[in-house]
């Protein structure tokens, strides 16, 4: 099979032939039909965090395909199956976290394309526990961005308990931020849509935004408070720079919700004014496979909408240089069914 591989931090993927793995005991192994390609995919194949990946690591989370084979194990899947393997491919089903519904605190975790292999490949084995099923009417290429772009953002509102008619600002329009924008809308918020690229703000715009503020041409802060301030600020952009100014965007009694991870940086936060206007930061790290479920069942009535353009797994290296130049409006997604136009 081939597979994309991270051999070394600071070379380029490299394009394997390798054995179809065999799944282990609890474990299926699933022939890949899409993969969106994630920024956390850039930062594992560049060694950015400070708890680095082993390698040599296929990257991948966003991954979508059919089971083909069962380990000894497993009863509760079947050959045939089309199912998600997410970022979180292991918990340990037994410490506080998993037991009480925060399964992606597990200190005992295995991230999928991060601490184990992922689905940057044409056949993947994962946890049949952690998959998840993808219910039909809704296409492999669509599914793939839920399974990391749409749960993350989703997941990172609902812990931002949106009452009806609060100002939600999305802060990075792209992935994630294209699907916060509707995510918001359905839990009743009207939204401000924040980037640097016009595009993105535009798209922003016709998927429901209701205010969309350029930070490249104005100071977000300053036209935010104009509207009165959010109440909840959702930062999905990897820049230390725009978390402050998040922060800074709130109203009394905002939410600062936390999702993007910068390779560098610190945000510097006012502790006098964080206690003076009861302001609420919040740290969300994607989501559970009931997360996961509920984005697909949102998708499946037709409540949103997934933008992305296919590329071929060949690819992988020009497409990460494609979304780190920020031209990209929403999504890349591998596509091992059909046969996408190569990079030029």
């Amino acid at each position: 099979m081939k597979a994309a591989v991270v051999t070394s931090f600071t070379a380029p993927l490299e394009i394997q032939e390798r054995d179809i793995p065999e799944p282990g005991a609890d474990q299926v192994l699933i022939r890949m039909e899409a993969c969106g390609l994630c920024h956390t995919d850039i930062h594992a194949s560049q060694g950015d965090w400070p708890v680095k990946p082993k390698l040599p690591l296929v990257p991948g989370h966003e991954g979508v395909g059919i089971i083909e084979k069962l380990g000894s194990a497993v009863t509760d899947r079947t050959v045939g199956e089309r199912v998600a393997i997410a970022w979180l491919g292991y918990a340990c089903g037994e410490c506080r976290y998993c037991i009480d519904g925060r399964e992606t605190l597990c200190e005992k975790q295995q991230d999928s394309g991060y601490s184990i292999d992922g689905a940057f490949a044409e056949y993947a084995v994962a946890s049949a526990k952690y998959v998840v099923p993808v219910p039909d009417g809704i296409s492999s290429m669509d599914a793939a961005p839920l399974t990391c772009a749409g749960l993350t953002t989703y997941k990172a509102l609902k812990v931002a308990h949106i009452r009806p008619t609060e100002l939600v600002g999305v802060f990075g329009i792209g992935g994630l931020g294209h699907l916060g924008v509707q995510y918001a809308q359905i839990m009743g918020g009207t939204v401000v849509a924040i980037d640097i690229e016009k595009p993105k703000l535009d798209l922003a715009k016709e998927l429901g935004a209701t205010h969309a503020i350029n930070a490249a041409t104005s100071d977000p802060m300053v036209e935010i408070q104009k509207l009165g301030g959010l109440d909840v600020a959702l930062v999905l952009a990897p820049s230390a720079k725009v978390f402050e100014q998040a922060f800074g965007s709130l109203r009394r009694g905002g939410r600062l919700v936390c999702v993007a991870m910068p390779a560098v940086g610190a945000m510097e936060i006012p502790i006098f004014e964080t206690v003076i206007k009861g302001i609420s930061i919040i740290g969300s790290i994607v989501g559970t496979r009931q997360d996961l479920a509920e984005v697909f069942a949102l998708h499946a009535a037709g409540r949103t909408r997934v933008v992305e353009q296919a590329r071929a797994l060949d690819d992988v290296n020009a497409s990460m240089a494609e979304v780190l130049s920020g031209a990209i409006p929403a999504r890349l997604v591998f596509d091992f069914v059909h046969a996408p136009i190569a990079v030029a």
